[in-house]
């Protein structure tokens, strides 16, 4: 597999050289600075290249182009968006890039209660707590009729922990889940939030997935004929949050989304931590499942509170938590030992650590949250060990 890391760009406390002792061989990188919705400039494309290029690594992977609300409702500018965003593929072809990734999640990105949660040992690591996030929504947020959408238990318990929060929970908590994309500096008010909210009024779970083909139908043909893989990330928490349908969270929606576009540039980023906070999908099958469409991977790891769908998890340790990452990194290198053989240019996926614990000194950096120096490095580190275990010629996997 090809080790990358993500880059936030020069604001990142963590830097480009960092990534390459912590062992990444590439770059995973964004221009979070500019419009949701605008064309890329080629000139911001070319300064980007060359800061990575400076700490001796090479931008390989774009994530993400995002997805504006406009495409995914098919209202206001949606089809200069479309055209913007075909554009955006272009130029990023022009300059070498042959990977984007992209999501389709209403509104919210990565949706967490806590960024710094503190774990058995110390570790700080993200969490997204259940009662914590209802009592948000009924709460704080005050979203209209939004305890219908809890049962009743949960509207109970989210009372009960609102009632004894203190005023810096409260603040924090809304911060925590109106944040925007990770690395972005957007973000929305809780008048802003709702507001967001309301835009999506008649807009379901079947209405949103049709869009999805419909964008999916308008760019996939450019990617082709740039040769770009784009790839749909997963829900993340993979369930409905604020009334908002979610269609990427278990592999039948994947399937649809695939079946319904069926050109290999429309393709899956495997991520083992958003879809591995739903007990009922099972990775290693999902790996092996998708394997030709796979076009990048994030290898992370939660620990759920139940096996209930929605609940409460944390980010754990890589190799700890719910999914076997031994037998998903072996599906992958199985399909890698395909594509080897069909003579296929894209047979090394890109994978990076998803996530991490902040460990050691890591927060005293101050990096994004999830994003931590050291504890990306461990993770990268064992999941090195792992892919070296397997190709070893004494087990005889790959």
């Amino acid at each position: 597999m090809k080790y990358t890391w993500r880059w936030f760009g020069p604001v990142d406390k963590v830097t480009v050289r960092d990534a390459a002792q912590a062992g990444a061989e590439g770059i995973v990188s964004a221009l979070h600075h500019i419009e949701t919705g605008a064309v890329w400039p080629v000139d911001d494309i070319i300064m980007r290249h060359e800061a990575i290029k400076a700490g001796g690594l090479y931008w390989d992977v774009v994530e993400s182009v995002p997805v504006s609300e406009d495409i995914k409702t098919q209202t206001g500018n949606w089809k200069a968006h479309i055209a913007n965003w075909q554009e955006t593929l272009r130029r990023l072809s022009a300059s070498g890039i042959r990977t984007v990734c992209y999501n389709f999640m209403p509104i919210l990105d990565w949706t967490r209660t806590d960024l710094r949660w503190e774990t058995r040992h110390g570790a700080k690591a993200m969490r997204f707590d259940l009662t914590d996030f209802a009592a948000f929504d009924i709460h704080i947020l005050k979203r209209p009729d939004a305890k219908h959408d809890y049962p009743a238990w949960l509207v109970e318990e989210a009372a009960k922990r609102f009632s004894a929060m203190p005023d810096r929970r409260t603040v924090a908590l809304a911060q925590n889940i109106s944040a925007g994309l990770p690395g972005s500096a957007d973000g929305y008010t809780l008048d802003q939030l709702l507001e967001k909210l309301r835009t999506y009024q008649g807009v379901d779970r079947s209405r949103l997935q049709s869009n999805l083909v419909d964008f999916l139908s308008e760019v996939v043909p450019v990617a082709e004929a740039v040769g770009i893989n784009i790839c749909a990330h997963g829900d993340d928490p993979p369930w409905p949050l604020l009334g908002l349908p979610r269609i990427l969270s278990t592999q039948a929606d994947y399937t649809y989304m695939l079946d319904q576009v069926k050109s290999r540039f429309n393709g899956v980023t495997l991520c083992t931590g958003s879809l591995g906070a739903r007990a009922d999908n099972d990775l290693p099958l999902i790996a092996k499942t998708f394997a030709d469409r796979i076009h990048f991977v994030h290898l992370r790891n939660v620990t759920r509170e139940t096996d209930a769908t929605p609940c409460s998890f944390f980010e754990d340790e890589h190799l700890e938590g719910a999914t076997d990452m031994v037998a998903v990194m072996a599906a992958l290198l199985e399909e890698e030992k395909r594509r080897r053989a069909e003579g296929r240019e894209d047979h090394r996926i890109a994978m990076r650590p998803d996530h991490g614990q902040e460990i050691l000194d890591d927060e005293t950096r101050g990096a994004q949250p999830g994003y931590p120096a050291i504890g990306r490095l461990k993770g990268l580190a064992e999941l090195r060990g792992i892919e070296r275990t397997l190709r070893h010629p004494q087990f005889g996997r790959v």
